[in-house]
């Protein structure tokens, strides 16, 4: 692994049965960055952080430098939110868990902006950006140094959305973190990251937001053009 490289990924593939969700990919992330992984439904995103976790096996090399801590957000956890738990309840499990002290609960949930008020909220009745909040808590509790996130605003209205963005942003300068982002969110992706996975039927590619964001490179993903805005001084300017 090149020193300057958080993680090193080669030859990676991932089959379900005679199915190959991911063949034969290779990348590097330099540590520090903020790598968005695009691609068409069924293009292997998820599978892709779930290997990066060793959640699913694999074939191949995935190097992670021995002093790395990951932090994961999924899309949702198997939490029934009809059951009467309060926000503080998981929180207070997952550092249980990681037998982490009680204190560390309140760090994190200062962190991320979640009040009193909130921490005694039943989860069936927070608002999704709540939620959403709550699941950045918990991957914060083990102090990562990487935060894999899984389209962390899939559900969420555009005012939540652009929140749960800024405050990656802030976690990201505040925590020197490095951040891995699945997002369907192309002006996101523009703004935010500055290198560009694509995931794709043909060859994956990757680059910097520029290089592959292009309408080119996008349409051979695809296989339908892609309109997405470019954030320029709080100002939408249609990408062409």
């Amino acid at each position: 692994m090149n020193r300057d490289n958080l993680l090193s990924v080669r030859n990676l593939t991932v089959a379900f049965g005679d199915h190959a969700v991911i063949r034969d990919l290779s990348f590097d992330i330099p540590s520090g960055d903020t790598l968005a992984i695009i691609g068409p439904n069924g293009s292997g995103k998820t599978v892709l952080l779930k290997a990066l976790l060793h959640l699913v096996p694999y074939e191949g090399v995935i190097l992670w430098p021995s002093h790395v801590r990951l932090g994961y957000v999924p899309q949702k956890i198997s939490a029934d939110r009809q059951i009467p738990l309060l926000v503080r309840d998981l929180l207070e499990a997952k550092a249980h868990y990681l037998k982490l002290p009680r204190g560390n609960i309140q760090d994190v949930a200062d962190q991320v902006g979640m009040t009193t008020e909130l921490m005694e909220t039943s989860i069936g009745i927070v608002s999704g950006g709540q939620f959403q909040k709550l699941l950045i808590a918990m991957a914060l509790l083990g102090k990562p140094t990487v935060l894999l996130f899984d389209e962390p605003t899939a559900s969420l209205d555009e005012l939540e959305e652009e929140r749960i963005y800024e405050l990656v942003e802030n976690l990201k300068t505040q925590w020197g973190l490095t951040i891995l982002l699945v997002s369907h969110d192309l002006s996101v992706v523009h703004r935010s990251a500055n290198l560009v996975l694509c995931l794709s039927k043909g060859a994956p590619c990757i680059g910097t937001p520029d290089k592959i964001l292009t309408q080119d490179v996008l349409t051979a993903a695809y296989a339908a053009p892609q309109q997405y805005y470019m954030h320029r001084d709080s100002h939408r300017e249609p990408q062409s």
